[in-house]
């Protein structure tokens, strides 16, 4: 018997009917990852959206040192959203950005041990339990990435920290470098280039499209060929050169880098609390458990 709770979440998740997620949820026995491949195949959901019981708070910030030439960004986590706001907390943040750029920690294990430069005397852990201390809430150094570039690393922040973006240019101004930052803040590539895509994800795409393809009543040799033809629109959507500008959409960001003479090697796109489940909290039980 499949739950309520896991049909409300592969609606959630794909946008389906009701019944077309029950349906395919008992096919599969409860297999989530399956039950959007058959929706997929039989053309009912065009593709997973992430479902919007996004958890965690805090602030993703970016930090870039002042030649343009090393930058991070950061994910610090809260419990509410309210800490987002305390200066305390923003600065911590950033203090965090640039510690990661000016000592190139390993992981989030190795930058906790660090002996922290914004507080002198103090690893960064415990400079950590202070804030949670002082704050009043329990915080969590989740995750960052660090670029150094031969042309110049780009930052843009949305949302007051809810989007951060970091984008290493081998060539280009920061003119551009900050175009294809809101780009990828908006349009949400996943790589660079189609050739940065991992062969399994490409066949794995290509089968979906088969099977939704011969569903709609095309015979196979025809099939293949449909297939070819819109594998393309895969790669647009998620390859950063592929995709319709967003301040032109009658261009590709391919074209507009060329204009420029521009040419990105990597980015980051951190979103706050992406992939973090959050918990469903009652707080009138919350506050009843307590009175008791």
């Amino acid at each position: 018997m499949v739950s309520a709770s896991l049909v409300k979440e592969l609606r959630e998740k794909t946008g389906a009917g009701m019944m077309d997620c029950k349906k395919v949820l008992t096919e599969t026995d409860g297999d989530m990852e399956k039950a959007i491949e058959l929706l997929r195949e039989r053309g009912i959901a065009k593709a997973a959206k992430k479902s919007g019981r996004v958890a965690a708070e805090g602030l993703v910030e970016a930090y870039i040192s002042e030649d343009g030439k090393v930058g991070a960004v950061v994910e610090v986590n809260s419990e509410t959203d309210f800490v987002a706001k305390n200066e305390e907390f923003k600065t911590f943040v950033m203090n965090v950005a640039k510690q990661v750029v000016e000592t190139n920690p390993k992981d989030v294990e190795s930058l906790l041990e660090e002996n922290a430069i914004f507080e002198s005397g103090k690893a960064v852990k415990d400079v950590l339990v202070e804030k949670i201390a002082t704050i009043g809430e329990n915080l969590n150094i989740r995750r960052f990435v660090r670029f150094e570039s031969e042309g110049l690393v780009e930052k843009y922040i949305h949302g007051e920290g809810k989007i951060a973006v970091l984008v290493n240019m081998k060539k280009g101004d920061k003119e551009v470098a900050k175009d294809i930052c809101m780009q990828i803040a908006a349009a949400r590539p996943e790589f660079v280039k189609k050739e940065e895509v991992p062969e399994e994800r490409v066949s794995k795409e290509m089968e979906i499209l088969k099977v939704q393809t011969m569903n709609e009543g095309k015979p196979e040799a025809i099939a293949e060929k449909i297939v070819q033809g819109r594998i393309g629109k895969f790669y647009e959507e998620i390859c950063l050169v592929d995709q319709a500008y967003v301040k032109d959409p009658n261009m590709k960001v391919n074209e507009l880098l060329k204009q420029k003479d521009a040419e990105v090697v990597e980015f980051a796109r951190f979103e706050k609390g992406e992939g973090i489940e959050k918990k469903e909290e009652n707080f009138a039980e919350e506050v009843m458990k307590q009175i008791k």
